[in-house]
């Protein structure tokens, strides 16, 4: 819920605060809005007319659907699978399972004083980190590898290393995929766009072929 009072002094003539409006022309307010006990957003707004009640912002509606929502980071899939073997120089598939939690859509809606949001989370992109210090941007949730692929490159989302992990720390590749989810809410006549980021992470093994003679 969001509460106001008279912003104490007024900004001055010019502010953007104003909004457009000369001062006279309603006041300008300092708006409070209670998310929950650890998330509170402070704002000017102004208005033509003292609020009498507490008004319910719809952008605060959208954070709180936004809470409801189990977002997690990618399910991975990878080749070579953790605890296997890869090959430099082979072609690396890098895929989500898809589920609402891991990749979307995903849906919530809020309520409050008559007012109701529904926010929808997709996952729009996922970043990862191959652990040899290069990246790949993926904007699907990649293919899923199957053997009938043999050694053909994955189609959407794919990598091949140059170089074995046993020249990481470890001896192995750290992979982090970092999952950004664009949520889209609407309400009480308005829309508008949130963000959240989720990481999760996996190690691979990655050798040279060895040449017999």
């Amino acid at each position: 819920m969001c509460t106001y009072k008279p912003t104490n002094p007024q900004p001055p003539a010019g502010s953007a605060m104003w909004e457009g409006h000369a001062p006279g022309d309603g006041l300008v307010y300092d708006e409070r809005c209670v998310i929950s006990p650890t998330n509170i957003v402070n704002r000017t707004v102004w208005a033509a007319q003292p609020p009498t009640a507490p008004v319910v912002d719809p952008a605060v509606l959208a954070q709180q659907a936004v809470d409801k929502m189990l977002l997690r980071g990618a399910d991975i899939g990878i080749t070579p699978k953790p605890g296997g073997r890869g090959v430099v120089g082979m072609p690396v598939y890098l895929w989500t399972t898809r589920s609402a939690e891991t990749y979307g859509p995903n849906t919530a809606t809020a309520s409050a004083g008559g007012v109701t949001v529904t926010a929808t989370a997709k996952v729009s992109k996922i970043v990862w980190a191959m652990g040899d210090g290069h990246t790949v941007v993926c904007t699907t949730a990649g293919t899923p590898y199957q053997a009938a692929y043999g050694k053909a490159p994955s189609p959407d989302c794919g990598y091949r290393y140059t170089q074995p992990s046993s020249t990481q720390p470890g001896g192995m590749f750290p992979v982090t995929a970092t999952s950004t989810w664009t949520i889209d809410w609407q309400g009480a006549g308005q829309t508008g766009q949130l963000t959240e980021v989720r990481n999760s992470a996996v190690n691979i093994t990655v050798a040279e072929v060895q040449v017999l003679n």
